[in-house]
């Protein structure tokens, strides 16, 4: 006999935060098949899709929709439309290489530490409650400082995608340029460059403490055989 209270297949894949990540997966193909013929849409679209985020996350606790597919679906649309933009970036500014550096930081980091999350048995790749480093444990531990560091790292390469003028810009230059046109440009552009640089300092750190856990998890199962 089956279990009523067991959700079926369906479901789960009708669960609200769920139905808010296909939404904004099709805001984001939208946005990027429009981005060069309407930017402002684009960003408007695009941030949206991004705020979304958050919103997935709220519904999912508040209507106990909690899944292991949520998870994945959230995290692997966040780095493909991340990605996209990252990839956009690299063909209007010089050096090009930063953005594909970025892209790359990005998605092993975070690749590395769902990887090896679920390898050790967590049920979130958010619990470095075990980690050495005070910043990583302080990124996953308050969603607010966390949400203050994603919303620099969008916004900024939003604003680097509306201040291209062309396809060979100097990515100094336009900062630059841009920080000196009043002092509010220019402290806008300082916090989201310090969020934006504890971001990539976190994608760092994530991807030593996650290859360490590998590694060890190798070391213990050798162990025990």
């Amino acid at each position: 006999m089956a279990d009523k209270s067991r959700p079926s297949t369906l479901t789960v894949y009708l669960y609200v935060p769920n139905i808010i990540g296909y939404i904004r997966i099709i805001l984001n193909c939208f946005a990027f098949a429009i981005c060069f013929k309407d930017k402002y849409l684009f960003s408007v679209l695009y941030f949206i899709s991004f705020a979304c985020d958050a919103l997935d996350g709220w519904f999912a606790r508040k209507l106990n929709q909690v899944s292991t597919f949520g998870a994945v679906l959230d995290m692997v649309t966040d780095r493909i439309s991340t990605a996209c933009l990252l990839v956009i970036l690299s063909q209007v500014y010089r050096p090009g290489f930063i953005f594909l550096s970025l892209l790359a930081l990005d998605i092993a980091s975070h690749w590395l530490q769902m990887y090896s999350s679920f390898l050790v048995g967590k049920t979130s790749h958010k619990d470095v409650k075990d980690s050495s480093s005070w910043l990583f444990r302080a990124y996953y531990a308050n969603r607010k400082f966390m949400g203050y560091c994603c919303v620099s790292c969008e916004v900024l390469y939003i604003i680097l995608f509306l201040l291209a003028k062309k396809q060979t810009e100097n990515l100094t230059d336009v900062l630059v340029n841009a920080a000196m046109q009043s002092w509010i440009y220019l402290t806008l552009l300082a916090l989201i460059l310090f969020g934006w640089t504890i971001k990539q300092s976190v994608n760092l750190i994530q991807i030593k403490t996650a290859a360490d856990a590998c590694i060890l998890y190798d070391i213990n199962k050798k162990q025990k055989d």
